[in-house]
């Protein structure tokens, strides 16, 4: 459901996916629709008739973000698994009020790619394994390489929930242990008219466990060098540090220094392999019954974080979240 720029994403790995049958693509404008199913073999439909027909074992909900928790939860009444883009809704209310969520086992997979990518999977199996000590500070970076269409800003969320809500996924997965303060800072310092869309296209943030452990988040709508995307994780013997990932590390070296290849330009590239990953996971969920990874509790739980930012910006204060934020 949904072909638009991560619907076409996940369209094709599902068609390049030799356990998965991609059969209809929906989409409220049926030329799109018709011309992804023609690129990758599957066949133009509605959301009616994907909801109808038995033969269809799991969704992939793609479409817009004011429409992913309709979407996905008419897929679940429908007895379908459904495999959804984040933000799973923009309002934490609208988000609590869908209390069949809440059921553990709701064949419900929220897509935080993140914990797929297999550098920052591996950063958190070797944190796990205690290999620097016990976890003392977090920093992460999220840098886009150049700011989205404007026309995209009045309908993303904001920073926080379309941007950021990565990042408070992954705090979450690797601090292991529930947030109880949220600072941020935010700015418009890149281009006026976001801050005129009434977005901010800079901010840097700082979350605070219960035991004191800290997360420095620092994002930026540009960079002018690439998709910028790091991990360091202090811990009390050492570090573990995830850098950015080049297509290859070969250098040339000259009288001019040292020259590679540059950074992965957008998130298509830098996490090609963690969107392949989340398919296979989608494809035990429906084979084996394998619970979700990240469902309903993990887009809560940075939803409640993206709003305590939001307001932290907004009023300059350190925000605590009552009774913390469940430890996901």
């Amino acid at each position: 459901m949904g072909a638009g720029r991560m619907g076409e994403l996940h369209a094709r790995n599902a068609a390049a996916n030799p356990r998965l049958d991609l059969h209809w693509i929906a989409d409220n404008d049926p030329a799109r629709a018709q011309a992804l199913a023609v690129a990758c073999g599957a066949r133009a439909a509605s959301f009616d008739q994907i909801l109808a027909n038995p033969e269809v074992k799991g969704v992939i909900v793609a479409t817009s973000t004011d429409a992913l928790l309709e979407s996905g939860l008419a897929c679940l009444r429908a007895g379908k698994a459904v495999f959804s883009e984040k933000p799973l809704s923009l309002s934490v209310d609208a988000l609590e009020a869908a209390t069949v969520l809440v059921d553990p086992a709701a064949p419900l997979f929220v897509a935080f790619n993140r914990r797929f990518d297999p550098h920052f999977a591996q950063l958190k199996e070797r944190l796990d394994a205690g290999e620097v000590g016990a976890l003392e500070t977090l920093h992460l970076i999220n840098h886009d390489p150049a700011t989205p269409s404007l026309t995209f800003i009045p309908r993303s969320g904001g920073l926080f929930k379309d941007f950021t809500i990565h990042d408070f996924d992954t705090a979450a997965w690797l601090l292991n242990e529930p947030v109880t303060e949220v600072f941020a800072w935010a700015s418009c310092v890149i281009d006026p008219a976001i801050g005129d869309a009434g977005d901010v296209d800079t901010a840097k943030l700082i979350l605070k466990t219960g035991s004191g452990k800290l997360c420095l988040i620092s994002n930026s709508r540009r960079t002018g060098y690439g998709y910028d995307q790091r991990i360091e994780a202090f811990g009390s013997k050492g570090a573990l540090r995830v850098g950015n990932v080049q297509p290859t590390t070969v250098t040339r070296w000259d009288e001019g220094g040292p020259e590679g290849d540059a950074f992965h330009y957008a998130f298509p590239d830098r996490y090609a392999e963690a969107y392949r990953r989340e398919l296979d996971h989608f494809a035990d969920m429906i084979d084996h019954g394998e619970a979700p990874r990240t469902g309903y509790r993990d887009a809560l739980a940075a939803l409640r974080l993206a709003e305590a930012a939001g307001e932290s910006a907004r009023t300059g204060t350190v925000i605590a979240l009552a009774g913390g934020m469940a430890n996901v």
